[in-house]
């Protein structure tokens, strides 16, 4: 009966020790913010750091434009190639020209031999996928005055 109560106390003692963990962290990261670092907001704006104060930061948010924020108000001080990839658009990626690159595999045979088929008979491969209907024979269209879906009622 005790040990139910026992197992919950100690997994409240965990969590709130992991919070304290991440609360230091956060801490320590906005106490090494230096002038010249870039920084994002909690609230998602990114910009440079012109100044630290012991609760207050000034930010260069445009060039010319300064505001005073919250040393809390800072989520996050980033590295300076990944603050230049986000703000200045400084992307050392290579973007293939064409798509085609960018597919996993070539198409499966019969996948392929229904596309040629389709397009033999002048449908798109989509056409024939969404042609569900019964087809008939021009000979065949008229089976003895009765249309295609009609019974004969007993």
């Amino acid at each position: 009966m005790l040990l139910p109560f026992i197992v919950l106390i100690g997994a409240m003692f965990l969590m709130t020790r992991s919070a304290k963990k991440k609360q230091q962290q956060a801490v320590e990261m906005r106490n090494q913010m230096q002038p010249g670092s870039g920084v994002r907001t909690i609230g998602g704006m990114y910009a440079t750091v012109k100044e630290v104060g012991d609760e207050t930061v000034l930010l260069e948010v445009a060039p010319g434009v300064h505001a005073v924020y919250a040393k809390n108000a800072i989520g996050a001080v980033l590295e300076d190639a990944e603050y230049n990839r986000i703000v200045h658009g400084d992307d050392d990626t290579v973007v293939p020209d064409d798509a085609s690159s960018l597919t996993e595999t070539a198409e499966p045979a019969e996948t392929a031999e229904k596309a040629d088929e389709a397009d033999d008979s002048g449908e798109t491969t989509a056409d024939a996928k969404a042609d569900l209907t019964k087809k008939t024979d021009a000979g065949e269209g008229d089976k003895g005055g009765k249309a295609d879906g009609e019974t004969e009622a007993k």
